[in-house]
């Protein structure tokens, strides 16, 4: 996999530098690739007409555990910086643990990997958060061929330009990142809670592990662990 030096084209914010790679490249394998000596900051772009696929590399300085929370900043990032371009009555939302949809259909989603521990009590030298998007389907692909997924360009967004979309990313994960360090978890948990679209209950929470917690009208208390859930993204089918 090839990638170009610095795109000095993106505009990102202090302390990120950008990577972009040709198209077809995988921004995901090519972060974790270069994680250990890339360091914090670095975003990888994989050009492409269709697919928003951004990876960017952080280096969290708390155990694994607590910085699993890193995907619920990545995705409300996402969501916000969609929200600025969103045509009006487009709804985002998510799907416990790790999909975003837009009016309701399935768009694409984040996800993690890490440098190897020894349990999650051990902070991880690096950390991944990646998100993919579709922004428009192959040609020839009729609107509600798939009715069950979206793009972008279904949804009307006039600008659907992966760079655009990185630079915006980027500046919105750099603000979600400032209010976990400087507010803690409980801001993080509010703002994605108020996007979450599914699962559906009468109280709804988070822990400080990224566990969901549910409380249905009866009373009845469940909770859905995040870290077994993140072996396997619930959004990569739409991208295969």
């Amino acid at each position: 996999m090839r990638a170009a030096d610095l795109d000095r084209r993106l505009d990102l914010p202090p302390l990120f530098r950008g990577i972009t790679l040709r198209e077809g490249g995988d921004a995901f394998a090519h972060a974790c690739a270069i994680a250990p000596e890339a360091g914090a900051g670095t975003l990888v772009l994989a050009r492409g007409g269709l697919v928003f696929d951004c990876a960017v590399v952080l280096e969290p300085a708390m155990p694994l555990a607590r910085a699993r929370i890193a995907l619920h900043v990545g995705l409300t990032a996402l969501a916000d910086a969609l929200s600025v371009i969103a045509p009006p009555e487009h709804p985002i939302g998510f799907v416990w643990p790790d999909m975003m949809l837009i009016d309701g259909a399935r768009v694409g989603g984040a996800r993690l990997a890490h440098a190897p521990v020894v349990g999650d009590l051990q902070a991880p030298d690096w950390i991944v958060l990646h998100a993919m998007l579709r922004l428009a389907e192959p040609p020839g692909i009729e609107t509600g061929a798939f009715p069950d997924r979206t793009s972008l360009e279904q949804q009307g967004f006039e600008e659907v330009d992966g760079a655009r979309l990185a630079e915006r990313f980027a500046r919105h994960l750099m603000a979600g990142l400032y209010t976990w360090q400087e507010d803690g978890f409980a801001p993080v948990a509010e703002t994605w809670l108020a996007r979450l679209a599914e699962p559906e209950a009468a109280e709804r929470g988070l822990d400080p592990s990224g566990d969901l917690l549910l409380r249905d009208a009866a009373g009845v208390e469940s909770r859905r662990p995040l870290a077994p859930a993140l072996a396997s993204p619930t959004w990569l089918d739409l991208f295969a």
